[in-house]
């Protein structure tokens, strides 16, 4: 059984700042599939993902021992903006756009399936997750990056607004008619859900 497992993410966040290094392991393992699904969907790519989850890492230890973190009770939407910025900063260097590939899978989902499934199953949860990235892949980016934060990052509409930098009026736009967009799109194909 993991000692951190009862411990909050302040409770965690001290021990490491007291020199506990076993308790930011914990924190990384708590949090890591989420923020790497955020990383992966804003950028489109699993190995480019992968080296700016490492970037976001190393910055969060530097914040952390140079005492930047505010204890707010929110660990988790202060590491997607830092994901957030990482991403913008990327493409503002980089100036690119690729394709999103992504699978729901234990190392990159958010949640391990206890139990296994069918192969049609999984068939069919594969399709439909191909199905989603194609239609993500047409929604207008604003929308795209809103859905993103607000249902893959878990952000409330409060911090998503604060990450991008919106209104939290103009938050809940995107969000709107980016579902609207991805319900047109849905009926128009006949998506089934899994």
């Amino acid at each position: 059984m993991n000692p951190y497992s009862d411990l909050t993410d302040q409770e965690l966040i001290r021990l490491y700042i007291a020199g506990n290094n076993p308790a930011f392991t914990a924190l990384v393992y708590r949090h890591k599939n989420r923020i790497f699904t955020t990383i992966v969907l804003l950028v489109r790519d699993r190995s480019l993902a992968e080296d700016i989850f490492q970037e976001v890492f190393i910055k969060i230890v530097n914040a952390l021992q140079s005492g930047h973190y505010v204890d707010n009770s929110r660990f988790l939407a202060w590491a997607v903006r830092i994901a957030h910025n990482a991403c913008i900063s990327h493409f503002r260097k980089a100036n690119q756009r690729q394709s999103t590939i992504v699978t729901y899978n234990d190392d990159l989902g958010d949640y391990m399936e206890v139990t296994e499934h069918s192969q049609e199953y999984r068939m069919i949860r594969a399709e439909v997750t191909e199905e989603i990235n194609r239609m993500l892949d047409r929604l207008p980016g604003l929308q795209r990056e809103a859905l993103i934060l607000r249902y893959y990052a878990d952000l409330s509409y409060k911090e998503m607004a604060q990450t991008i930098g919106i209104s939290i009026n103009t938050a809940l736009g995107r969000v709107r008619y980016a579902l609207m967009n991805l319900r047109k799109q849905a009926g128009v194909e006949n998506l089934v859900s899994v």
